[in-house]
């Protein structure tokens, strides 16, 4: 069923190969430019296609398959790119920014595997606020750093940047454990 919602979700997941390739190369600052254009534009669909969705009383189950899908397609492929090309460097720990950027992928990962062990048994997990403000700060993070690319002689952008990626996983281990909670009162022991 190809929606509006659906369409817009469908362009996330379109849009991750073009992000990629304008972030590959560290020293182009106008791919690093256009890629943050793309970037928010990508952000912004992924508030109106489920805002649509349930306003227009389109809610899918396709739509509800590829949603989070597509984020997670945008976020990793964000933190791998960043990661392979320095964009996850900076001051005091060095390179050890990729941890940040390791915790909210494997987060995504459990989590996602959890959904589909609790789907198999006919338990939902709802989606809780603070996961979504989780999901915001992780996309501001990832934004900043992108802008960071843009802009290298503005280094405070880059710090930003990597203290709301660091915030980010610490609200990833937080959701991700009550996620887990829930999900182990469901498992055999």
């Amino acid at each position: 069923m190809l929606t509006l919602p659906n369409l817009l979700t469908l362009s996330r997941i379109f849009a991750v190969p073009l992000l990629v390739l304008f972030l590959w190369w560290p020293d182009w600052t106008f791919g690093y430019a256009v890629g943050l254009v793309l970037y928010i534009a990508a952000a912004v669909t992924d508030y109106f296609d489920g805002m649509l969705a349930r306003t227009q009383g389109t809610v899918s189950k396709l739509g509800q398959f590829l949603d989070p899908i597509a984020d997670k397609i945008m976020v990793a492929a964000v933190i791998l790119i960043l990661t392979a090309k320095g964009g996850l460097t900076g001051p005091i720990v060095g390179d050890a920014h990729v941890i940040a950027g390791l915790i909210i992928l494997m987060r995504e990962i459990i989590v996602s595997g959890l959904r589909e062990f609790l789907g198999g048994i006919q338990v939902s997990v709802p989606v809780t606020r603070l996961a979504k403000w989780k999901t915001t700060l992780q996309m501001i993070a990832l934004g900043l750093l992108i802008f960071a690319g843009a802009v290298p002689e503005i280094e405070p952008v880059r710090w930003l940047g990597l203290a709301s990626l660091w915030v980010a996983a610490v609200l990833t281990c937080v959701t991700g454990w009550g996620y887990l909670k829930v999900g182990l009162t469901h498992m055999d022991t």
